[in-house]
């Protein structure tokens, strides 16, 4: 639905590449898409049916049966039923007796129903790869009980179907349907184009249909939208597949809506103080991202997975409607996230008060939140930010996220989960200091608010979708997966065949098959933690906004070679981030690496890099190969200097140039620490 007037050709936009036409190989990434497959999506099952001795309950599958049994029973008692009155539960609802929970009860946080969803969108991408009949007869079982509590009008939210129906859409801001809506539209989306069924999809269509009549700007609908973002972007997606343009109209109405005036989750409160008989509170709309209309903002603030998922829907719909001034919010506020607020881990949300965006250039490495759904969201903006206007930053950005606080954030067994990933980490301090309460020092089994296990679980499942876009002409390639890629052009069908070790080398080779000569546009992005990028191929190379296209007849057996040499570069931050001053990071390639307890000792701030002996582009670093871990990786061996402890005693003291030793800093990539048991942690180093 492109709008009359609208300012931008979409017919150049790209989209992800079906994954069906992708078949991943290489080391590292099949490594991580197996690790889902075998371990996590089992152990997450067994997590949403609360069968994981020691682990928070998730209360997820309960809370479906139990609806179900409700729908079955107004069915049975038809006019005669008499639906519950609202009773509200609390944000999360834990019963009073563990050990002998209330069948009759909901349980849980008030958005348990996304830990389904985001579970079967991770089957359903995992079935696309590698089909498997015991999985999807499990996941179909698990649909079956999830529609079993849609009611008859459409609407499928637990929480209130087992609390009491009168009280929905009656506080948007704080609680979460439409968020609901979006994951399970994410999910029954995902599904349908593994398997064909629909199902879930049909679900997810009657509750959009629901939402869409209940909300817009017609006299007597509600002029709301969704306080916890996310809905935005899939109703695109849901339009995508089905071709109904309502649900982009209801998309693009959520983000017009945002902001306005009067604000609309003001004037909710103060209706639900009204009728509660209590005093409005206030409303921190910055946290919501609904300060201002969204075409207005130009600084990332507030909760920052909501804020990431909510530019997210913004390019989307920019995209599909050929909207250049929501384009244009969305690079304002990509600016915004990657010149002031971007952790060198591919990390945001500087503050775990409201998991949030701080200031412009506050970026502590201790009291870092760093949420790994915000990392996972920031992905999620790039790529869309990449489908509209392919720019090697956008792909930069990407890559960084997904190589370092995304992995970061599942151990490497799969079975223990970061919610929030710091630079710098001391188990004492965590251990006693209440200010460091959100870091946790060990990966957990699971979490009661469980975004970001089955989060992480979805994006590696896709990670395809990421790596490649495409319109009629083109194939981009974005990440450098090593596999095979299937492409039809109006001229017939390529196929790439990709042979790649990244993150580790950056050598890759590109081998062209094709029945006859097959006429397009391959276009790879030049990394830019590259210096001096070199693509070799038989046709001439038309650099662009750091990527590399070549056009024309590509015949069977025709190579390109890519070779990105990989310096180990010492980074500072800008001298605006005070936490960094007088500080390094060591970055090799797309990965960001740490120093570790367990290769370095005790007090890894008394260490303090070489940087005369590292030398300019890393001559005086050593890189290893290193197996620890269970698959291939490097270390790096950084000269440096260890400062020798003060002993006990004065506090102050005279001051005085410290007693150093030379040593070996070892360092590994930043998403492998914490495997190796509980111990210090540092990205940024003393110099």
């Amino acid at each position: 639905m492109v709008l009359p007037g609208a300012s931008l050709d979409v017919t150049r936009f790209t989209h992800p590449i079906d994954l069906h036409a992708v078949s991943i190989t290489d080391p590292f990434w099949q490594r991580e898409t197996e690790l889902v497959r075998r371990e996590v999506i089992p152990y997450q099952w067994d997590a949403l049916n609360d069968r994981i001795p020691g682990a928070e309950k998730s209360w997820c599958m309960h809370n479906f049966r139990l609806a179900g049994r409700i729908m079955a029973q107004a069915r049975q008692q038809g006019a005669q039923y008499t639906p519950q009155a609202y009773t509200y539960r609390g944000y999360n609802a834990l019963p009073d007796d563990p050990a002998h929970p209330d069948e009759d009860k909901f349980y849980g946080f008030l958005f348990q129903d996304t830990d389904f969803s985001k579970w079967i969108e991770a089957v359903g991408y995992s079935l696309i790869q590698h089909p498997d009949e015991a999985l999807e007869a499990t996941a179909d079982e698990a649909i079956d009980v999830v529609c079993a509590a849609q009611t008859p009008e459409g609407y499928l939210d637990t929480y209130y179907i087992i609390n009491g129906m009168d009280g929905a859409f009656q506080n948007l801001r704080a609680h979460h349907e439409l968020y609901c809506l979006g994951h399970l539209i994410e999910g029954a989306v995902s599904y349908y184009q593994a398997t064909g069924k629909d199902k879930l999809l049909r679900a997810a269509c009657r509750f959009a249909d629901y939402v869409a009549d209940f909300f817009g700007t017609a006299d007597g609908q509600c002029k709301g939208y969704p306080g916890h973002e996310i809905a935005e972007m899939a109703l695109v997606r849901l339009y995508e597949v089905t071709q109904d343009e309502k649900y982009l109209r209801l998309s693009r109405f959520f983000i017009n809506e945002r902001g306005q005036e009067p604000n609309y989750f003001v004037e909710e409160e103060r209706r639900n103080a009204e009728r509660e008989h209590r005093p409005v509170q206030s409303v921190n709309l910055a946290y919501h991202q609904a300060v201002k209309p969204v075409r207005e903002q130009d600084e990332a603030i507030g909760h920052a997975v909501r804020a990431v998922y909510l530019y997210s829907g913004m390019a989307d719909v920019a995209r599909m409607t050929g909207d250049d001034s929501l384009k244009s919010a969305c690079e304002r506020l990509w600016r915004s996230i990657v010149q002031e607020k971007l952790y060198i881990t591919g990390g945001i949300g500087a503050t775990q008060i409201g998991e949030a965006f701080s200031y412009a250039y506050d970026l502590p490495n201790d009291t870092a939140y760093s949420e790994t759904c915000a990392a996972i969201g920031l992905a999620f903006f790039a790529r869309r930010m990449l489908q509209m206007s392919p720019q090697r930053e956008y792909g930069d950005v990407m890559e960084l996220a997904l190589y370092n606080t995304v992995l970061s954030g599942m151990a490497l067994d799969g079975k223990s989960f970061f919610y929030v990933n710091p630079l710098s980490v001391v188990p004492s301090a965590c251990h006693a200091d209440s200010r460091l309460q959100h870091v946790k020092t060990v990966r957990q089994k699971w979490f009661g608010c469980a975004c970001c296990p089955p989060n992480i679980a979805r994006i590696v499942s896709s990670i395809a979708a990421y790596a490649f876009t495409e319109n009629e002409d083109t194939l981009l390639t974005h990440l450098y997966l090593g596999g095979s890629i299937r492409k039809t052009f109006p001229t017939g069908t390529l196929t790439l065949s990709i042979a790649s070790d990244m993150p580790w080398d950056g050598h890759i080779t590109v081998t062209l098959h094709a029945d006859s000569p097959v006429s397009g546009t391959l276009g790879f992005r030049l990394p830019g933690w590259c210096p001096n990028p070199n693509v070799t191929a038989d046709k001439p190379v038309r650099v662009a906004d750091g990527y590399a296209y070549l056009s024309g007849d590509w015949h069977d057996g025709e190579t390109i070679v890519l070779d990105f040499p990989m310096p180990v570069r010492l980074n500072r931050a800008n001298n605006r981030v005070r936490e960094d001053m007088r500080q390094v990071a060591v970055t090799r390639g797309p990965v960001t690496f740490c120093a570790e307890q367990a290769d370095n000792g005790e007090n890894l701030h008394l260490l303090r890099v070489n940087a005369e002996k590292f030398g300019k582009d890393g001559e005086g670093v050593q890189v290893l190969p290193d197996s620890r871990f269970g698959h291939r990786t490097v270390k790096l061996l950084v000269p440096g200097f260890r400062q020798q402890e003060d002993a006990e005693g004065a506090l102050y003291a005279p001051y005085q140039s410290a007693e150093e030793s030379p040593c070996q800093i070892e360092l590994i990539p930043y998403y492998a620490w914490c495997n190796r048991g509980e111990g210090e942690m540092r990205v940024w180093l003393n110099v």
